[in-house]
């Protein structure tokens, strides 16, 4: 292994920070450097001797090292100018351009944050794109950024197939395994794929990161998808640079813990070192390519001018360590060998060095000229795009009568033509519309296929759709909401199921944090189109705690962008479905549909046998418009009800003891749609109420009902008498407890009395 030995610092040099003293490393070990060059290469030949990099490639790589040191340097001078806002750096991990020389720009790359030198060798694969002039509008926060239109920094392009990533810790590991594992599903449903067949994904973390529950989940779904023979072309690149912001990653700890796992191929290569370590990482890619197995490059880096321009490393790590850590510095090695290899004369280097400096600085001076977003409505137009006459068409759109009875099994078992219906079984017919509207789309989860799900929701469509789009995945929600991303970065539109809403919260931030966040950092050029159902809420008559009674539906209702609507009954789950495909599918957007457990099967609203909450399945055409609430009784005045979910029938059971008790005219309003609220349908029910009650079977610290109540306060009606029945904040027990916790009729009966009072 190459290395420089480091020398003593001069006094001129101890007043300077870590970057300028990097950047001064680099001129003098240019000037200083003696050895004797060899006869300049031809552009096709070696390098150096013995390597699988040629002279044409190296001084491309070399260049792209030097426009990533560069950046880095620049953002650190201009940060303190207020023209840079962002400072997290590349330097060190430069030889990551080897990666991006040996893929395509069309293997899609969801990057680590230092990852300039990845982009600016990836710049090369397509004629007229300037890395240097995107970058700084970037680093700028400029509305001209092509990226996120100067929402973040990110390492992103359209063009180029790099998606946004904001956090890089991990988090973006299943998606990559997604977006892998449905490169290869096109195929087996005849889907037309958006990059070629070969295509493989290519995901890059550092050592920190590796240790992530994230990142473990993806790998365990990676050797989980190889094991079964099923192809997964995933790169996964660990950029090693020994340390986590100030925690060190203990020697060796990557290499032991990942060389040898069992369906996860793993290759080192050297990341310092471009003319030794160039074959090391073009065995790994075109390994992966070749096997569509998923692949592990521990390409060893090393980070030099801190984590990021707040970090003073000399606070915390001594200067002998400093100065051994950037006496590894890889463009000094890259220098080292455009000189040996006769490439370049050190006047050259130092030529192309300080030029590059120029053209960054200059880029960023430029940047710092053009507009930046200037109001709210700029900054959130990318976050919830929505059409509505585009989506209600589409929703209101026919299946085509012969896929939809092959969907059924024949023209007589069409849902319209059957008896009236319950929950569970008109969510299981739509799904089959759905299905059958949308070839390309994928239901999977826990448990969905064979056995239909926990509660019989998804009964018979891997029958009818087969296995190929009707699976099984493992028990991971994580990776069922990566493999969801993954299938709409391919242009595919997933269903998956969570089986419980208090399962998701294991994976939250994989909508949280990516999905929901993919359209607003890309500035919509980018789409994580799909339609999560989620089974949730209370009232299961005490069965099984929390978990199976979870109603924190807030941490739902707390992410920008996504959609969430709540049937409580049948034919309003089938209209609301075709709506929320169609969102996906129209705007690409997030959408979540919460499923009340407890009405899956209910038949009866006020007396057993009654037969009142069976409704019969809406004819094609009818589709619910988003934020289009349902109004009982709409005359009524004397108390108005704002619920959804289970508050609906049960408050519809308690308007009957409150009219005979009260001599009322009752009112319940059902939302549906929990986010966004529909706040002028709120406000216009609220208007001509005597009374408000909200029904909110959420706690009360956090639900929906804060939202209800504060549409009506701003709407100008907050003066009216009101009152709120909402869940205790506490988890729900067992049994018979658990009515001691959450709303019902007898509590709402009493809410009126109150207001009666």
């Amino acid at each position: 292994m190459f290395a420089i030995v480091p020398n003593p610092i001069p006094a001129r040099m101890k007043g300077l920070n870590r970057a300028e003293i990097c950047d001064r490393n680099f001129s003098e070990f240019v000037r200083a450097w003696a050895g004797a060059p060899a006869p300049r290469p031809r552009e096709d030949d070696p390098v150096l001797p013995g390597s699988a990099l040629d002279a044409r490639g190296f001084r491309e790589l070399f260049e792209s090292q030097l426009i990533s040191r560069h950046l880095d340097l620049m953002a650190r001078v201009l940060r303190v100018q207020n023209k840079v806002f962002y400072t997290i750096g590349s330097s060190g991990h430069e030889g990551n351009a080897m990666v991006a020389r040996l893929a395509r720009h069309t293997d899609p790359a969801f990057l680590h944050y230092r990852s300039g030198g990845f982009m600016a060798e990836r710049f090369r694969k397509l004629p007229g794109m300037d890395p240097v002039m995107d970058s700084a509008l970037s680093f700028a926060a400029s509305a001209e950024d092509p990226a996120s239109g100067g929402r973040h920094k990110v390492w992103g392009s359209k063009p180029l197939w790099v998606l946004p990533q904001t956090s890089t810790i991990a988090s973006h590991l299943p998606k990559a395994l997604g977006t892998a594992v449905a490169i290869e599903q096109a195929r087996r449903i005849r889907h037309e794929l958006p990059i070629p067949a070969d295509s493989i994904a290519i995901c890059s973390f550092g050592d920190a990161s590796s240790n992530h529950a994230t990142a473990q989940t993806a790998f365990n779904a990676a050797a989980w998808t190889a094991y079964q023979g099923l192809p997964a072309p995933v790169l996964f690149v660990c950029e090693d640079n020994g340390i986590g912001i100030s925690v060190k990653t203990p020697d060796g700890w990557v290499g032991r813990n990942y060389r040898d796992r069992a369906d996860l191929d793993y290759f080192a290569a050297d990341g310092l070192d471009l003319a030794n370590g160039y074959g090391q990482v073009q065995a790994a890619v075109e390994h992966c390519r070749r096997t569509r197995r998923p692949t592990f490059l521990h390409l060893r880096t090393t980070r030099i001018m801190g984590h990021a321009g707040t970090d003073f490393e000399i606070e915390w790590r001594s200067i002998e360590e400093l100065c051994a850590v950037e006496a590894t510095d890889p463009l000094l090695r890259s220098a080292a060998i455009a000189m040996e290899s006769g490439l370049m004369s050190a006047d050259e280097v130092l030529e192309l060095y300080e030029s590059t400096r120029k053209r960054c600085f200059a880029a960023a001076e430029d940047a710092d000229s053009r507009p930046r977003l200037t109001s709210l409505e700029e900054v959130v137009a990318p976050l919830a795009p929505y059409t509505p006459k585009a989506v209600q068409a589409e929703a209101r759109r026919h299946v085509p009568a012969e896929a939809r009875a092959a969907a059924y099994g024949g023209e007589d078992k069409l849902p319209e033509k059957q008896v009236p219906r319950h929950l569970a079984i008109q969510i299981n017919q739509a799904l089959h519309e759905l299905m059958a509207k949308y070839p390309e789309t994928l239901l999977f989860g826990e448990d969905v296929a064979q056995k239909g799900g926990v509660y019989t929701v998804t009964k018979g469509l891997q029958k009818a759709f087969k296995g190929a789009r009707v699976f099984n995945t493992l028990l991971d929600e994580t990776m069922i909401l990566g493999l969801a991303q993954g299938y709409a970065n391919m242009g595919m539109l997933p269903l998956p199921e969570i089986q419980y809403l208090a399962y998701f919260h294991n994976a939250c931030d994989q909508i949280r944090g990516e999905a929901a966040s993919l359209q607003f950092f890309s500035n919509n050029q980018y789409q994580n189109p799909m339609l999560v159902r989620i089974a949730g809420l209370g009232y299961q008559r005490g069965f099984g705690g929390h978990f199976h009674n979870d109603n924190s539906i807030t941490a739902l209702r707390d992410i920008p962008g996504i959609v969430v609507g709540c049937p409580s009954r049948g034919d309003d789950a089938a209209t609301m479905l075709r709506t929320l495909a169609a969102l996906a599918k129209v705007d690409g957007r997030v959408a979540v549909f919460l499923e009340p457990i407890a009405l899956y099967m209910t038949k009866d609203l006020h007396d057993p046998g009654d037969g009142q909450w069976l409704f019969p399945y809406p004819e094609q055409g009818e589709a619910m418009a988003l934020g289009e609430g349902r109004v009982y009784a709409p005359e009524a005045d004397d108390l108005v009800i704002f619920t959804y979910g289970n508050g609906v029938p049960m408050s519809l059971r308690a308007a009957r003891r409150i009219e005979a008790g009260q001599g009322w005219k009752v009112r319940v309003v059902d939302l549906r749609w929990l986010v966004p609220l529909n706040d002028a349908f709120i406000v216009e029910q609220a208007r001509t109420a005597r009374r408000i009650l909200v029904v909110d079977e959420g706690r009360r610290s956090a639900g929906v009902g804060e939202g209800v109540i504060t549409a009506i306060a701003e709407g100008g009606y907050g003066a009216r008498p009101f009152g709120r029945v909402v869940g205790a904040d506490t988890y729900t027990p067992l049994a018979g407890a658990a009515f001691m916790v959450i709303p019902g009729d007898d509590d709402i009966v009493a809410a009126a009395e109150k207001l009666a009072g």
